[in-house]
């Protein structure tokens, strides 16, 4: 989709591009730091398995901030190369008020009274853990962590970025297991060329080796499916424009599957919302269908193509429906990602199109519908997405004024929609009615 190409244009920007002066980063200096996750003291913990009455919420972690020690500035918050009133990306702004003071970068935004607008970094050991403690509070079973295929599979002269993205990596394994939480890795493919797959299959490779990932002999929190890791890759079957053909995904999806050395995953494929009828969004490729068929989950991929209605309930749940007899017929899971809205005027102007949150109302309808269509499991986009805001996580109704217009959450509480998506959770287990 369009909106996620742009998303895709802005990580490539800040590909190797340091703040300062710092030194490059060699490829192998990259991946130095990965190890496998340290033993648990004095308790074991069975591996989580299945997806079946859980509520999993995508993890981008992609923020950076100047100080952090990553040399790549306000990543992700900076729209190019500046983040100042009237320049940045983000709709939203983050409640930080449970934050320590060494997690807090300040910028040059400023709050209604006076004082400095101070934002995140997803590299922080603190905030990460943090993120993931409040999955715990709200009953967020776990995280589906971000993995854009452009940090390891492109041919860079600074790998800088793809280093802090694997720091990041096993701060949220480490985060997960600490609060009993599951994860799984998803690749984003968005971006790629057909001929960067063998890179990108390098990349996979090393993380089996250095991480022991999704087969650490410790009491990992990594979730399994069917006795196997569960994996995650993203944009199968999109009509966008994109350089990278079906043949070339199927390799990669066979390579993790099947592979003797280093595959031997159970795979969840993120596709296009259209996937079934390969209309709109989808590819109109005869092939498509089985290639999915090597699916262990289908979850197909709905932000913004529904609007905030009423009449869209019924909707979605016929969609869904149709969709769940598909798997069901395959023995594929489903699983159907919910959103509370979106808006990216920050980053494209004031013109451009939002999906009104309505208090809560607009997810809560897609919990129902879900409930209705009988699935028992969910995917939320996303819990930390405040550039196309998305986000599920603490966001505050005291944003910096000035230049740059922020959403809030309304008046309602900072962690309004934590709190729904628990409420979301018993719903699709059962313990709350559907209507």
């Amino acid at each position: 989709m369009t909106k996620h190409m742009m998303m895709v244009a802005l990580i490539a920007v800040c590909f190797g591009q340091a703040s300062g002066n710092e030194p490059a980063v060699s490829h192998q200096e990259a991946y130095a730091e990965l190890v496998p996750a340290a033993p648990r003291v004095g308790t074991s913990q069975e591996k989580p398995s299945g997806l079946t009455g859980r509520v999993v919420t995508g993890y981008q972690g992609w923020f950076r901030a100047e100080g952090d020690g990553s040399g790549l500035g306000f990543h992700h918050y900076q729209k190019g190369r500046t983040f100042e009133p009237g320049n940045c990306t983000i709709d939203l702004w983050p409640d930080l008020s449970e934050f320590d003071d060494n997690e807090l970068f300040p910028t040059t935004f400023c709050h209604q009274d006076g004082s400095t607008a101070h934002v995140f970094s997803s590299i922080h050991p603190k905030t990460v853990d943090r993120h993931f403690s409040w999955m715990a509070d709200y009953d967020i079973d776990g995280a589906v962590v971000q993995r854009f295929g452009l940090h390891g599979a492109k041919p860079q002269r600074d790998y800088r970025s793809l280093k802090y993205e694997n720091r990041r990596l096993s701060l949220c394994r480490d985060a997960a297991i600490r609060h009993g939480r599951s994860w799984v890795l998803m690749y984003d493919l968005s971006g790629l060329h057909d001929d960067d797959f063998e890179r990108l299959a390098e990349d996979w490779k090393q993380l089996r080796r250095r991480m022991q990932m999704g087969t650490d002999p410790n009491d990992s929190a990594y979730l399994q499916l069917k006795g196997k890791p569960l994996v995650g890759i993203w944009g199968v079957g999109f009509s966008e424009d994109r350089d990278y053909g079906l043949k070339k995904t199927e390799w990669f999806i066979r390579l993790l599957k099947h592979n003797p050395d280093w595959g031997g995953m159970s795979i969840m494929l993120g596709v296009p919302y259209f996937w079934r009828e390969q209309t709109r969004d989808a590819i109109a490729d005869p092939n498509l269908h089985s290639v999915l068929k090597l699916a262990d989950v289908i979850s197909p991929w709905s932000v913004g193509r529904y609007r905030n209605g009423q009449s869209e309930t019924e909707q979605i749940m016929r969609h869904q429906q149709a969709d769940r007899e598909w798997c069901v017929n395959q023995n594929i899971e489903y699983l159907p990602v919910l959103w509370p809205g979106f808006s990216w005027q920050n980053m494209e102007g004031t013109k451009s199109a939002g999906i009104p949150r309505d208090g809560g109302k607009f997810l809560w309808r897609q919990f129902q519908a879900t409930a209705i269509a009988g699935s028992r499991a969910t995917y939320i986009a996303m819990f930390d997405e405040i550039d196309e805001g998305t986000a599920i996580f603490k966001c505050t109704n005291d944003p910096p004024v000035g230049a740059s217009e922020f959403k809030t959450f309304e008046g309602l509480p900072s962690d309004h929609y934590l709190w729904l998506c628990r409420e979301g959770g018993r719903l699709l287990r059962g313990d709350l009615p559907s209507r």
